[in-house]
């Protein structure tokens, strides 16, 4: 199966207590944290991944 590749912005927000909150302004609800800046790039990395398949798993249109 060919993977296809898609950018999505990724906002990083420094928190107060420490690392980063990394939301995906298009993917309402994509939301995720790292403890630092690369950290948190990579896990939203993951957690754009997890979100298509979920949208793919129940037929929802896939934001460009």
């Amino acid at each position: 199966m060919k993977k296809s590749r898609a950018h999505f912005n990724v906002v990083l927000r420094p928190e107060p207590e420490g690392g980063f909150t990394a939301l995906v302004p298009i993917l309402p609800g994509c939301v995720t944290y790292g403890r630092t800046h690369s950290e948190a790039k990579s896990m939203s990395k993951d957690a754009i991944c997890g979100y298509i398949e979920s949208l793919k798993k129940h037929r929802k249109p896939v934001p460009a």
